[in-house]
């Protein structure tokens, strides 16, 4: 787990709410305050579709058949535009918090890239805790193991993957202590 200071706030926003940086990511939850407080979950209510879903909620996900169940959480690119509509105005936001989990498909490729000794149905997620609050803008990464281990290689190459996505893609950050 590390905790980065992202230091351009507006150019972050931009990156979060106007484009397609984050739409990969599963989305698990949200919190916005503004004028009231929203609480989104992310979580996909099947029982909503009667028939097949809309192949937007796959668009992000590349290994979708047409075939597959639905997946348990939305992808970010789903709620994207309503998070911003609640956002969006000349009122900086109070505060919020969005929880981000990198897809199944992109946790194995990360344990096969990084030649690790995991299982990816061991992975419970690996994830992106993005904060703003009074006192700035931060992201918190995370890792959850369905196992216990002593084991922190895959923390640390997720550490290391957001440290480089983050680079990348023109995100400033400052590795807090």
């Amino acid at each position: 787990m590390i905790s980065l200071k992202l230091t351009e706030t507006k150019k972050f926003m931009s990156q979060l709410l106007l484009s397609e940086l984050f739409d990969h990511f599963l989305f698990i939850e949200g919190d916005i305050v503004t004028f009231n407080s929203f609480h989104i979950d992310g979580y996909i209510q099947k029982d909503f579709y009667t028939e097949f879903p809309p192949e937007e909620l796959f668009s992000a996900a590349s290994s979708f058949s047409g075939s597959e169940a639905l997946p348990e959480y939305s992808y970010w690119k789903q709620v994207r535009e309503y998070c911003f509509s609640l956002i969006k105005g000349k009122r900086t936001p109070l505060s919020f918090k969005f929880v981000f989990r990198l897809s199944p498909t992109n946790i194995a490729k990360l344990i096969s890239k990084q030649n690790l000794d995991f299982q990816p149905n061991t992975v419970q997620g690996l994830y992106l805790n993005i904060q703003f609050n009074e006192q700035g803008l931060t992201c918190v990464t995370g890792t959850s193991l369905n196992t216990f281990t002593l084991d922190k290689s895959l923390e640390k190459a997720w550490d290391g993957m957001v440290q480089r996505f983050f680079t990348k893609n023109g995100v400033a950050f400052e590795v807090a202590i």
